[in-house]
């Protein structure tokens, strides 16, 4: 991935042979849709600036705006909320100084979906995963909130013996993508990384 600035804007740039196969213009015009209203891509663009230590414009009035009744945020129009899009949405606009109600509300909304067994869900009765976990977490640390001491106890319970992490109790699925999201959280570090 190689991170450029081109007329003022930034971009992020999946390359084969150093040609962009997948560009996504980070906080441009959330109100205008692309293939499909990526109500959080705001939040993505707001933690890639951040994390580039670059002057960005954010979108916050639009993410306060695109925050569901529930607490949460969903990552497009007309669907439902998700731990793992609420989780960034907290995060980047933790970033921009923003606390209070919206704040508390994604955090309520966030700990609604923990289960018994310590960790979280994407959406209500889809069962506990590590990103999801690893997601929260991090959302209760830039929200300044302790997070639960059951979610670490999930994430323990799910390391394997040579260090990575299943993806939940039923899959090991990309072991490295799962680890290498468990890591910040179990640092107690959120986006963007410092």
């Amino acid at each position: 991935m190689e991170v450029s600035q081109r007329r003022g804007r930034g971009r992020l740039q999946g390359s084969r042979r150093g040609r962009c196969s997948v560009c996504v213009r980070l906080g441009s015009r959330p109100e205008r849709p692309m293939i499909f209203s990526l109500r959080t891509r705001p939040a993505w663009g707001i933690l890639a600036y951040v994390q580039m230590g670059r002057p960005f414009r954010p979108r916050v009035s639009y993410l306060l705006r695109s925050q569901h009744r529930s607490g949460g945020w969903g990552w497009i129009a007309g669907a439902g909320p998700d731990s793992n899009d609420t989780a960034a949405v907290i995060q980047a606009l933790r970033t921009q100084g923003v606390r209070g109600p919206s704040i508390s509300r994604g955090i309520a909304y966030l700990r609604r979906l923990q289960n018994a067994d310590g960790g979280f869900e994407l959406t209500p009765g889809r069962g506990s995963d590590t990103q999801s976990t690893a997601w929260a977490i991090q959302a209760f640390v830039a929200a300044r909130v302790k997070p639960p001491a059951g979610a670490f106890r999930y994430l323990a319970a799910l390391r394997r013996a040579d260090g990575s992490y299943r993806y939940s109790r039923k899959y090991g699925a990309t072991p490295v993508w799962v680890t290498s999201q468990v890591l910040p959280a179990l640092a107690r570090k959120s986006f963007p990384l410092r």
